[in-house]
């Protein structure tokens, strides 16, 4: 009976349960370096219909990116992302694309063999430079050449080409399998670098004969991509799950290999961390991508990953802006990742009250460093002193209209253009340039009637100058050939013939009087100078 009462007892009583403590969840210290990489302000670009094979920045502000994707390349702002423009000229898939130095031009390849180069702000093409008997995989601009290109594809050849003039100037043979990629080198305009599927990566020079390369690397895998470094020495190559580096100035000894991939690497680039001046400044890195996803950042100065970021699709493509303020990052699935750093705000200076006699702090200047613009500019309101050096100013060049036409290409309004004029130095000069550009036969081919009769008065009146007529005599002899059906039809233009006619005649009939007399004068001449 007790024990059923201390039962009751104990039930009725009621114990305080103590709560579990929940764990703190532990978060890893970035390192300054993640702080920089996570400072990127994510951004999304889709719906580019197929993979992003090509991503290129331009070299001049605003910096402008093109994306490579199906039959189509997108220009897109580098600040907004907004689309800018689109290029459709292509009738196969396009695979690569490179802005020129100066990023007014932009050269593209596709799966049909074609290059073409574009104007970037027309979008007109240009050039369509087909040699290739299969499809280009890579095309770029050598640094600070405004007149090249160099292309590999799938015929396993590389090119160098003659921009201006259509034209290859070298086919360097010496791959066995598919040249996949290619870079210039920044020091040098005359050498780059090709990997191919051979598993090589071969330094070519085209100022070498027989068009063989200077060196040759192998790298084990597939070559995927391969990049110089900004010093121009050491040189970066991605196939199979892994990165080399290579010393070209050792004689192309292998420096070290990464392989913190677990898939095929695809796209290699540079990029630049720490602030501009600071102690930090000029750091460069190795972005890498790769099919599994993942985006690593290498220090090759310490040899080691410092950063990685994780993708939801597998990666085709990477590229970093020459302001280091945007990354972008293409994958399979025709998403673009991007990526804007973000900027601090500026703090506004604070100001107390005057009134009650607070403390006013004044906005102090930032101090000049030589990353500003205004470092270079400073000093250009002193007068100099007695003992200075004054340098002048050189004078801006002002082009005439047909300069400007033929730096357009437009052969035609060039020619019509100085014909118009009243210097025959321009036109002769005109004449000069298309005939070295192998563009002057088919210009006059192509005028009217009208522009026609322009060219045969400018050839009545000066062919017979001395200065002239070597080119316009060999010219008028062409006229005559490729148009002599209009001017059979035109009156005006027979007009014009007979007088030139005339004016030929005169000009024989006045050298026949000259060397008559020359005949004349030199017996004389002789005798004076024996009785001398």
């Amino acid at each position: 009976m007790a024990e059923d009462l201390q039962l009751q007892s104990l039930v009725g009583k009621s114990f305080p349960i103590k709560s579990k403590l929940k764990p703190k969840a532990r978060t890893l210290a970035q390192t300054p370096e993640s702080k920089y990489w996570t400072s990127f302000k994510p951004h999304q670009i889709p719906n580019l219909v197929s993979s992003i094979q090509s991503l290129d920045f331009s070299p001049n502000p605003p910096h402008l990116f093109a994306a490579a994707h199906s039959a189509s390349l997108t220009l897109f702002s580098s600040k907004t992302f907004t689309q800018h423009s689109v290029i459709n000229s292509f009738k196969d898939v396009v695979t690569c694309a490179s802005f020129r130095s100066d990023g007014s031009l932009l050269a593209a390849s596709d799966v049909s063999g074609l290059v073409q180069v574009f104007d970037v702000k027309t979008r007109t093409p240009l050039r369509r430079l087909r040699s290739h008997a299969r499809p280009v995989r890579f095309v770029k601009y050598p640094f600070l050449d405004k007149l090249h290109l160099v292309s590999g594809g799938d015929d396993g050849v590389v090119k160098y080409w003659d921009v201006a003039g259509e034209s290859v100037l070298s086919n360097l043979l010496g791959h066995k399998d598919y040249v996949r990629c290619g870079d210039c080198s920044p020091v040098n305009a005359e050498m780059f670098v090709t990997g191919s599927y051979d598993h090589t990566v071969k330094l070519w020079d085209v100022r070498v004969e027989n068009s063989r390369s200077v060196m040759e690397v192998n790298h084990g895998k597939p070559i995927e991509d391969v990049m110089f470094l900004p010093s121009g020495g050491l040189l970066a190559t991605a196939g199979g799950n892994s990165v080399k580096i290579w010393d070209l100035i050792g004689g192309g000894k292998m420096v070290y290999s990464m392989e913190n991939h677990n898939k095929t690497v695809t796209s290699i680039c540079t990029g630049r961390v720490g602030k501009e001046g600071g102690d930090e400044a000029m750091q460069y890195r190795i972005l890498t991508v790769a099919l599994d996803g993942y985006m690593k950042v290498f220090d090759y100065g310490k040899m080691k990953v410092t950063h990685s970021m994780r993708f939801p699709a597998p990666l085709m493509s990477v590229a970093f802006s020459p302001d280091c303020m945007t990354r972008v990052v293409g994958s399979s699935n025709g998403i673009i990742f991007a990526g804007r750093k973000k900027k601090k705000e500026n703090e506004e200076p604070v100001v107390g009250n005057f009134w009650s006699l607070g403390r006013v702090e004044e906005h102090r200047k930032p101090t000049l460093r030589p990353s500003y613009y205004r470092y270079f500019q400073r000093g250009q309101s002193e007068k100099p002193k007695e003992w200075d050096y004054v340098v002048a100013r050189p004078k801006k060049v002002k082009f005439g209209e047909h300069d400007k036409l033929l730096k357009k290409f437009r052969h035609k309004e060039a020619l019509v253009s100085v014909l118009n004029g009243k210097n025959p130095e321009n036109v002769v000069a005109v004449m000069e340039e298309l005939v070295s550009r192998r563009k002057l036969l088919k210009c006059v081919s192509n005028l009217d009637n009208e522009e026609l009769g322009l060219l045969l008065g400018f050839m009545q009146k000066y062919s017979t100058a001395p200065r002239y007529s070597g080119l316009l005599m060999g010219l008028m002899k062409k006229v005559l050939e490729t148009r002599a059906e209009d001017i059979k039809s035109s009156d005006a233009l027979k007009g014009h013939i007979r007088n030139l006619k005339r004016s030929v005649e005169e000009e024989i009939r006045i050298q026949q009087s000259l060397q008559e007399i020359q005949g004349i004068i030199s017996p004389l001449l002789r005798i004076a100078g024996r009785g001398i």
